[in-house]
């Protein structure tokens, strides 16, 4: 049977007040009484629109911190209680459990704060939120009767539905909010489940992984295959998926995956050495890596290693790329795909877009390294789950058996060629000499 009786109460509690005030009121306008909770009850309250607090209905102040707010069988009857089950509506009446017809619930917004540069544990803990989803699912649950509205994108449908529906919504409204409440969820939880399994650094028995559309690719690895590009919300560090593109055309999936590896060998090289560094990449194999005390030598003694490979690489700099750099960078006969630094000036941005026109500048804000402690690759059936490699090539790790004792430059070059060894594929080989790799090899 349809239920189309009118809406008398909404419980709105959010953490985006953006748009709240004007949606309350236009339920409020539909006599409405409109429940609420905290700051949201502050917000609403302050707007001139009568509101009810929680903790009048259910007769228990918020506690622990605000931990517990709507967890009370007055909220979750009135939510949960089907309204032409005769058992329930007694029930109902029996323990003054009024129907809540609608709910406007957000969440906190866990994924806003492991994004936070220096967040705590704790910060992030105290973000994940319990009486919202529990709120959201009962409602979810009892679509048949609830309206449950979790994102501000939705309210201009559903005070259309209610406007046009005699203060009712529809039943094809409802279950596709419901759909999407429990599509949120889902979301929600497996985002706190995949930073708890990074957090912890172990592996799971049930792995939750999650990521979001970025782009769609011209096409993956040949032309005629199709690609696209997804984000992880967990990641923190610096990535060439979440770069800024001051200038060329969209990346392409070869392009993505040698700027990543140019990423990570610079970010290797950095770590190791404290010392501005540079590194070349084609088809996913380093022809360049260098470090120097200034950042255009360590550039321009990566670019020496292979300038026939290099041409049409892909390069990676610790450091800004200033005009000075660029402009040194656009010298000769060079051909780049892309450019990933943390910064670039804006004359430097100039310099390289009239020297090459579809040229991509990416700027990952850091060569600070913040990576996954596990790589992930996908097989027919599953998926391999592996740590990421220690390198552990400072020469601190490493003992001295044999031979003359090396020099503070021979263990330089060692600690670079280690480092290149490492991102060459498969069984390899790399020459090192005068802190930038002269040659390397791989199969």
């Amino acid at each position: 049977m349809t239920y189309d009786a009118p809406l008398q109460r909404a419980l709105i509690s959010v953490s985006n007040k953006v748009g709240i005030v004007d949606f309350a009121r236009a339920l409020s306008n539909l006599e409405i009484e409109i429940i609420s909770t905290g700051g949201t009850a502050k917000v609403i309250s302050e707007a001139g629109i009568p509101v009810t607090s929680v903790d009048s209905l259910t007769g228990f102040p918020e506690m622990l911190d605000g931990r517990v707010k709507t967890l009370h069988p007055i909220i979750h009857g009135g939510l949960l209680g089907v309204r032409d089950n005769p058992s329930h509506v007694a029930s109902m009446e029996e323990f003054k459990i009024k129907p809540i017809d609608l709910i406007c619930i957000d969440l906190y917004p866990f994924e806003e704060t492991i994004a936070k540069d220096g967040v705590t544990r704790e910060e992030v803990i105290e973000q994940i939120d319990i009486g919202g989803p529990a709120m959201i699912r009962s409602a979810a649950k009892n679509y048949q009767f609830v309206t449950v509205v979790t994102n501000p994108r939705q309210y201009p449908n559903v005070l259309a539905d209610l406007e046009a529906n005699n203060g009712t919504t529809t039943l094809e409204l409802r279950e596709n909010l419901a759909s999407a409440a429990f599509t949120r969820t889902a979301d929600y939880d497996t985002t706190i489940s995949q930073w708890m399994v990074k957090a912890e650094g172990e592996f799971p028995n049930i792995l939750n992984s999650k990521s979001i559309l970025s782009q769609t690719l011209r096409y993956g690895e040949n032309p005629d295959q199709a690609a696209a590009v997804y984000r992880d919300p967990v990641h923190t560090g610096p990535s060439v998926v979440s770069a800024d593109i001051l200038a060329g055309k969209p990346l392409s999936y070869n392009n993505l995956m040698d700027a990543a590896a140019a990423l990570e060998l610079v970010q290797d090289l950095h770590e190791a050495t404290n010392l501005p560094s540079a590194a070349i990449i084609k088809h996913a194999n380093p022809c360049g890596a260098a470090v120097s005390k200034h950042l255009i030598d360590a550039i321009d003694s990566a670019w020496k290693c292979d300038p026939l490979a290099a041409f049409g690489g892909i390069v990676a700099v610790s450091g800004e790329v200033t005009v000075d750099i660029a402009t040194t960078i656009a010298k000769g006969e060079k051909f780049l795909e892309v450019i990933v630094a943390p910064r670039f000036s804006e004359d430097a941005i100039s310099t390289l877009s009239n020297r090459w026109k579809n040229i991509r500048l990416l700027a990952v804000g850091s060569a600070k390294r913040n990576t996954s402690w596990y790589q992930l690759k996908s097989v027919e059936g599953g998926i391999l789950l592996q740590e990421n490699a220690p390198i552990s090539a400072t020469s601190s790790n490493w003992e001295h058996v044999a031979g003359p004792t090396p020099t503070e430059s021979q263990l330089n070059d060692a600690t670079i060629a280690w480092i290149s060894c490492a991102h060459l594929k498969s069984n390899s080989i790399s020459i090192v000499d005068d802190n930038a790799l002269i040659g390397g090899g791989m199969g």
